[in-house]
C-alpha cells in the first residue's frame, strides 16, 4: 500500500465534506446533454456520479436532451433537420419521431443505466402528470416569422408528481410537453431544466456541455459570473446559436430564486463531483 496515495484519497474526502454536509436533503437539478450521452465511458461514469449524490443524500432530477440520436434517427429515414437559433424545426412527422427517440430510446436507455449501477430511477416525460404545460412558440428572424411546428414554450409547471418520488427515486425527464388541447410538442431541454428547477426551488442547476462554461472575449474560463453580467453579454448579443437557449433557461433559474447554476463540461469524467465537492470547481457559476 502507497500511504501517500491513501492519505490524498482520504483529503479529498475530507475536502468534500462541507459540501456533501451543505447539499444534503437539498435537490439538485441536472440537465444532461451533449457528449457525456454519448461516449460510452462518459455515460457510465455519469451514472455512478448519479448514484453516488443521491446516496449521500442529494434529491437529484436529471432532464435530458437528445439532438445526436434525434439527428441519427432523422437521417436515417431520410427526413432532414433545420435549426432556428438553436431550436429544431418540427412538424408532425418530426414530432412522432422526436417523441419515439426521446420518451422511449434515450429516457429509458439512461434509466437504465443508473439502475445498473445501483440507483433507483424512473423515467418521465412532460406528458406525465401533465409536469410541463406549453405553448406553441412564436420566432422571428431577420424580422420574419418563422413557423417552427410543434416547438413549445414553457407556460406551467406542476411538479407536484416529481415531489412525490424525488425521495425514493432519480427521475429522469424527457423535455415533452402538452398544450392545453394535449397536443404534444418538443420543448427545448435546457428552457425544460431552467424551470423545473426554478418551480422545484432547487439548490442548484448543472448544466452539462461540450465546453469548458462560458469563455471571455479572450477565450479564458469566467469562473464567476453576476446574472446581471450574464444578462449584460446576452442582450449585446455576445452570446449565439445554441447557448441562446441555455443562457435563457440559466437566467430564469436564477431570476426565480434558484441559488446558483453551473455550467460545466460534460466530457470531463466525473465532471458533476469536482465541480460539486471541490474548493475551485472546473466550470462557470452563475449568481446573483
Amino acid at each position: 500500500m502507497n500511504i501517500e496515495n491513501e492519505i490524498k484519497k482520504a483529503n479529498i474526502l475530507i475536502e468534500a465534506l462541507p459540501y456533501i454536509r451543505r447539499f444534503y436533503g437539498k435537490t439538485i437539478v441536472i440537465k444532461y446533454g451533449g457528449s457525456a450521452m454519448v461516449d460510452e465511458n462518459l455515460r457510465a461514469n455519469f451514472a455512478k456520479d448519479i448514484v453516488l449524490l443521491k446516496f449521500i443524500g442529494i434529491n437529484i432530477i436529471i432532464v435530458h436532451g437528445g439532438g445526436p440520436q434525434i439527428n441519427t434517427l432523422l437521417k436515417r429515414v431520410g427526413v432532414k433537420s433545420k435549426f432556428v437559433n438553436g431550436l429544431r424545426i418540427t412538424d408532425n412527422e418530426t414530432m412522432e419521431l422526436v417523441e419515439m427517440v426521446l420518451s422511449g430510446n434515450v429516457n429509458k436507455d439512461i434509466v437504465n443505466l443508473i439502475n445498473k449501477m445501483g440507483g433507483k430511477a424512473i423515467g418521465l416525460s412532460g406528458k406525465d402528470g401533465p409536469i410541463i404545460r406549453v405553448e406553441k412558440k412564436k420566432m422571428y428572424s431577420d424580422n420574419k416569422f418563422v413557423d417552427l411546428g410543434q416547438v413549445g414554450i414553457i407556460t406551467a409547471i406542476n411538479s407536484e408528481l416529481i415531489k412525490q418520488v424525488e425521495s425514493s427515486y432519480i427521475p429522469v425527464i424527457a423535455p415533452i410537453g402538452v398544450d392545453e388541447e394535449f397536443v404534444t410538442y418538443n420543448i427545448n431541454a435546457d428552457m425544460v431544466a431552467g424551470y423545473l428547477a426554478a418551480s422545484l426551488n432547487a439548490e442548484k442547476l448543472i448544466v452539462l456541455t461540450d465546453v469548458e462554461g462560458l469563455l471571455d472575449k479572450s477565450g479564458k474560463l469566467v469562473s464567476t459570473i453576476t446574472l446581471d453580467k450574464l444578462e449584460s453579454l446576452n442582450s449585446e448579443g455576445y452570446i449565439n446559436g445554441g447557448m441562446i437557449p441555455k443562457l435563457e433557461a440559466v437566467i430564469h433559474a436564477v431570476r426565480s430564486g434558484v441559488n446558483k447554476v453551473h455550467i460545466i463540461n460534460g466530457t470531463i469524467i466525473h465532471s458533476l463531483l469536482l465541480e460539486l465537492f471541490t474548493d475551485k470547481g472546473i466550470g462557470t457559476q452563475i449568481v446573483r
